[in-house]
């Protein structure tokens, strides 16, 4: 009888530790594809801040730093469960390694739906009616499943690449070739705590619901 229930145990366990494996498997799988997009999202973060289109830029930088997210933690977590797995009475984790592989294969599944390819990718330059709706269904969807640290990632990534796309100012009526920085001080810049609130100012300010009495 004991040899029996052990063998089970050990079984339980193996396929346990197998599970997650192959879901790990699968994250990577899905990480080499998705490179292929997220360098598109870049890019066309890049040329929508040089048509003036920040707001598209944010949306495409977004979107990209939620699927990227999505597949990190949730290798972060499946290693953590593999490691708790090999480490621990298999007993006392089992229940935890059944629901993080229960999470792990949901989260799949979103990336999966979420990803789309690239042909949903470029939706996001678009100005036609199927391009609107899809960038206010990716605006809605990434509503709240960021955190704040996420979302301060991204403006610093879009602060960046305005910066690398609008290159240094020419000073008006300055000779030649000379640039603004070499001719004026620096401005003041923001602490990190006066931009982190200021972010934080603009996103309450989006949630917030317009006045249906204005005007």
């Amino acid at each position: 009888m004991g040899n029996t229930t052990s063998s089970n145990k050990i079984s339980a366990q193996d396929k346990a530790i197998l599970d997650m494996k192959v879901q790990r498997d699968k994250l990577h799988q899905y990480q080499k594809r998705i490179t292929v997009i997220t360098n598109r999202e870049t890019e066309i973060a890049r040329e929508c801040l040089r048509q003036g289109n920040k707001s598209k830029a944010l949306l495409a930088l977004r979107r990209k730093k939620y699927q990227e997210s999505l597949l990190a933690k949730t290798d972060q977590q499946l290693a953590q469960l593999e490691a708790l797995t090999s480490d621990v009475e298999f007993a006392l984790v089992q229940k935890d390694v059944v629901f993080g592989l229960q999470q792990g294969t949901s989260v799949l599944k979103e990336i999966h739906k979420e990803m789309g390819g690239l042909e949903k990718v470029e939706l996001i330059l678009g100005e036609s009616q199927e391009a609107r709706a899809y960038q206010e269904e990716i605006n809605e969807m990434l509503g709240g499943k960021m955190s704040n640290h996420d979302e301060d990632e991204v403006e610093d990534e879009l602060d960046a690449l305005e910066r690398e796309v609008n290159g240094p100012a020419v000073l008006p009526n300055a000779p030649d070739g000379v640039l603004r920085s070499e001719v004026l001080p620096d401005a003041p810049t923001e602490t990190l705590a006066q931009k982190a609130k200021r972010r934080q100012q603009e996103r309450a300010a989006k949630e917030r619901p317009s006045d249906p009495i204005a005007a």
